[in-house]
């Protein structure tokens, strides 16, 4: 599979608009771009300086007439130019011509309202893609990309952590039957952990280094070996440049309260669940996908706490991508399980 190919050639495309990374998957080529979810505006003309991997090396790092902006927020658009930006700055990288206008389908957390659901769909078609855009709600996304038999009537359960968003769903024939997205996921870890070592150790550090902690370091279950590293950042008292020891015992405290609201939410999901998909998701198991399947231990944690088998799907990181691209593949097979707004108007 081609990844940030930027001679990518496609009139469909697929978008996984996430607030840590957007993904942009090619009809026939697969995942072609996968770049962190962040702008930096010069804020002197409003004219965005980088974007991407480029701009997110800047955050923290600029100097005051350029602010580096992540646009999404909790799944959605925080700020509606920057994303649009975003989107087109993408959209320009993987197509050759400048006035195409592909077919897109894009990826939204089930929790959204039908105006956060207009934004992204605004956004999209300022970009410019043709309308309608075709919307796919995340864990239906990830279901398909983490090959589950979403058309059976069996009960699959997906949990898809991502950066700003938890979505816990179970689907069958084709349809989500029960959901919960919780605006807790990987952005809120990073938090917590800047928030402990300032409680704990008096130091600041940037969002940045505690994304490599939590890379690194941070674990939902104990681990055979726990581990230690230094962290440096800035002394709350002092202003002075400071390290401290961190262990994965301290990390794994930092960051058990958002890994606790993620589980409550796979155990309300499954409080819901009728029983006969119950009985279908203790047989095939709960699949995780997105950057959060990635954190040391959360299918013991997952296990422990449910009492049922937890697996994390195939290329976690992609999933969601891979499954909107399927759905853009086979978009007249799948249509029921997108919805186009506007679609009547054409």
């Amino acid at each position: 599979m081609t990844r940030n190919n930027p001679l990518a050639i496609g009139r469909d495309i697929a978008i996984d608009l996430g607030t840590a990374n957007t993904l942009v998957y090619v009809r026939g080529q697969g995942v072609v771009l996968n770049e962190p979810s962040v702008v930096a505006i010069d804020m002197r003309d409003g004219r965005p300086v980088a974007v991407g991997w480029e701009a997110k090396r800047m955050l923290g790092r600029t100097p005051k007439h350029i602010e580096a902006i992540r646009p999404l927020k909790d799944g959605v658009i925080a700020d509606f130019d920057v994303c649009e930006k975003m989107l087109r700055y993408f959209i320009q990288r993987i197509t050759t011509s400048r006035w195409s206008k592909p077919r897109m389908v894009i990826c939204v957390p089930s929790g959204i309202t039908g105006v956060e659901q207009r934004a992204v769909q605004d956004a999209a078609e300022y970009a410019g893609a043709r309308r309608p855009v075709h919307i796919i709600e995340e864990p239906m996304a990830a279901a398909i990309g983490a090959d589950l038999p979403v058309h059976e009537p069996s009960g699959n359960m997906i949990v898809d952590i991502g950066g700003g968003t938890t979505e816990v769903a179970v689907i069958s024939l084709g349809g989500i039957v029960v959901a919960q997205s919780v605006r807790v996921a990987g952005d809120e870890l990073d938090e917590a952990i800047v928030a402990f070592v300032r409680a704990e150790y008096g130091l600041d550090i940037g969002i940045n280094t505690a994304e490599e902690i939590k890379i690194q370091m941070a674990s939902a279950w104990p681990l055979a070996q726990e581990l230690t590293g230094d962290v440096g950042g800035r002394d709350t008292v002092t202003g002075l440049p400071r390290t401290v020891e961190l262990t994965t015992e301290n990390v794994r405290e930092a960051i058990a309260e958002p890994v606790a609201a993620i589980i409550d939410a796979v155990k309300s999901t499954l409080d819901r669940t009728p029983p006969e998909l119950a009985a279908d998701i203790m047989d095939r198991g709960i699949y995780l996908s997105g950057g959060g399947a990635l954190l040391s231990g959360i299918t013991n944690r997952i296990n422990h706490e449910t009492g049922m088998p937890c697996y994390i799907a195939p290329d976690p990181l992609y999933a969601v991508a891979i499954g909107s691209g399927r759905a853009l593949e086979n978009i007249e097979a799948m249509r029921g399980m997108m919805s186009s707004p506007g679609l009547d108007q054409q």
